[in-house]
């Protein structure tokens, strides 16, 4: 059986590209995601890279994995990259893994 993907909601402004997570990030939707947001960058090259988790409700540690890939992608090709608007439960996992220590979190960031 084949599943439509929604498309990734994106915003690209000034170099920082914006990506705008939804719903769970969990080992079923993790690989999709990732190739999403690979192409994305790889065909904006923008200077930022933000991943919004305002409408992650749930992320395991396949999103965790997602997040850190990013990072490393970003950081390969020379683009800065940060996380924005976890909630409590995703922040916490964040916080566990020790993330912040790479990645700047921002919590108050304005979502469009």
């Amino acid at each position: 059986m084949r599943t439509l993907e929604t498309p990734l909601k994106c915003l690209s402004e000034e170099g920082v590209l914006t990506v705008f997570l939804e719903g769970d990030i969990d080992h079923h939707t993790a690989q999709s995601v990732r190739a999403r947001i690979d192409t994305k960058m790889f065909i904006k090259r923008p200077s930022e890279l933000i991943l919004d988790l305002s409408g992650v409700h749930f992320m395991d540690s396949s999103g965790l994995g997602l997040i850190l890939g990013r990072f490393t992608k970003a950081t390969e090709l020379g683009i800065a990259f940060k996380v924005a608007n976890p909630n409590e439960q995703i922040r916490k996992i964040l916080d566990l893994a020790g993330t912040e220590r790479l990645i700047k979190i921002e919590t108050n960031r304005e979502v469009y």
